[in-house]
């Protein structure tokens, strides 16, 4: 039962009624949702779920958008079938729930990902986006995969080491101004440090006046106010992963 004291600053916000045009998949132990475009191409995208899982209609509506500017996009189930956090959920149980899900453990799932990707995609260029969780894996895997030409970490910090800023490639990383879960504070450390450690292209940009999650949970249609400020960040994630891929 949900805790009403404590209810989750993570709000799922606009789930979209979306069908979606890719295909479910198993890759080994990892079920995996494809999507690619009518002509071929050799550039792939990951893109990384947030806590709501890889099934959310959000995050696959993000995939075939990508897909419609000409790559294939995959998002695994980076839980790797362990259940998603709901909505109704406590939020005072989130961090021993976030014990079994953590970030910057899903080396052995990208793996096989990549493997996939190059063998039986024949990907030859891979980029990486993720939202909320996902940024911090988006940010994880730039760290450690030079195979990986670009990111796009969407609401995501790693904040539990000291050497999470040399980045292997360009990264792009995108905020909200008014995010409860990622103050401001620690944005402006995130961009300081990258600026002292990053030896590649980075970029850190907040947007006024939004919301964690605005990106992808909120559905431009039903928040006209808001409206500028999605098509405009995603418009961000193409142009960067177009100029680096």
């Amino acid at each position: 039962m949900a805790n009403e004291a404590q209810p989750c600053p993570c709000d799922i916000g606009d789930k979209f009624e979306y069908g979606s045009k890719g295909q479910e998949i198993q890759i080994e132990h990892i079920k995996s949702y494809v999507s690619r475009p009518d002509s071929g191409t050799d550039k792939a995208v990951i893109v990384v779920q947030d806590i709501f899982g890889w099934q959310l209609p959000n995050t696959r509506y993000i995939a075939d958008l990508l897909t419609a500017h000409g790559y294939i996009t995959i998002c695994p189930d980076f839980f790797v079938g362990q259940d998603p956090w709901k909505p109704s959920d406590d939020w005072s149980t989130f961090s021993e729930w976030l014990k079994t899900r953590q970030a910057t453990k899903v080396d052995k799932e990208a793996g096989i990902i990549f493997k996939y990707l190059k063998e039986q995609c024949n990907v030859k260029k891979i980029g990486v986006i993720g939202f909320c969780w996902g940024g911090v894996v988006t940010h994880h895997l730039m760290l450690k995969y030079p195979e990986l030409k670009a990111g796009v970490s969407f609401y995501g910090i790693i904040r539990d080491a000291e050497d999470c800023y040399d980045l292997l490639n360009p990264t792009l990383f995108v905020f909200a101004e008014n995010d409860i879960v990622i103050p401001l504070e620690q944005v402006s450390l995130l961009e300081q440090k990258l600026k002292e450690n990053a030896k590649v292209h980075f970029q850190v940009k907040v947007f006024s006046k939004q919301t964690h999650g605005f990106v992808h949970r909120k559905n431009k249609d039903i928040n006209p106010e808001d409206k500028p400020y999605i098509e405009e960040a995603r418009k961000d994630m193409i142009e960067w992963l177009h100029k680096y891929i």
